[in-house]
């Protein structure tokens, strides 16, 4: 058994395309959004499509909520407010109702999932660093929870303390406890430019971290035409 676990697809059509391919080349069994489907990219209501055909289990990011209401409730960057008005006025109602009834957290089989924290999920708050994982370890049920947001994949071990790991070939034992950044599908930040998810291969107890390449010069393209503003499209052949 084999889980795609992705997030932060951020209406980046190629990238999620990629990565569902990728996916299924590798034979995954299942599949487990992490929220932020929509966003500053320029093809929200197909991602929206894409994942609600899946009919795998989903939880709310902050893009999401945002985008499904009439006007934003919190202060988002004067970017983040461009897309996020601009991708408002391109959802149908429907897409839009899809993203209100999203849960915050879940748990999936013997895992949770969460986009931002376990301890207020609806706070939308960073894991960046030991201190900000600790605070969800509290709140973790499960050996493992994937989480997104910071759009930065790396892991947070609890043995006798909280470290951070790579994630690459990262084995799971029962004794510890994971919470797990799968990166971003649609707008990586940790200067690699290709999307980023991870394989959690169940049977194993291995979580895979996958770096996947797609048509970047399509997608900057397409945010340009729609006339969302040029350093969306320029940031992401950083991944920044």
């Amino acid at each position: 058994m084999r889980f795609a676990i992705f997030s932060d697809l951020h209406a980046n059509l190629e990238a999620t395309e990629a990565v569902l391919a990728d996916a299924r080349e590798r034979e995954c069994t299942h599949f487990v959004c992490l929220g932020d489907v929509v966003g500053y990219n320029a093809n929200p209501h197909e991602c929206v499509e894409i994942v609600r055909k899946m009919d795998c289990p989903v939880v709310k990011g902050n893009h999401d909520e945002q985008a499904s209401l009439a006007e934003s409730s919190r202060g988002f960057n004067a970017l983040a407010e461009a897309a996020i008005n601009w991708t408002r006025e391109h959802l149908t109602e429907e897409d839009k109702e899809w993203l209100r009834q999203m849960r915050m957290s879940r748990q999936v089989r013997d895992f949770t999932i969460v986009h931002a924290t376990l301890d207020r999920p609806d706070q939308w708050a960073y894991v960046f660093n030991n201190l900000d994982a600790a605070a969800s370890f509290t709140y973790q049920h499960t050996t493992v929870c994937f989480f997104g947001h910071t759009h930065v994949p790396g892991a947070f071990v609890r043995d006798e303390g909280v470290k951070r790991v790579k994630v690459d070939q990262l084995m799971i034992e029962e004794s510890k406890k994971y919470f797990i950044n799968v990166g971003s599908v649609g707008q990586p930040r940790d200067g690699d430019w290709r999307a980023a998810y991870c394989i959690y291969h169940i049977d194993k107890n291995v979580v895979e971290q996958r770096r996947i390449k797609y048509d970047l010069a399509t997608t900057q393209k397409k945010i340009i035409q729609a006339g969302l503003p040029r350093l969306l499209a320029e940031r992401l052949e950083l991944g920044r």
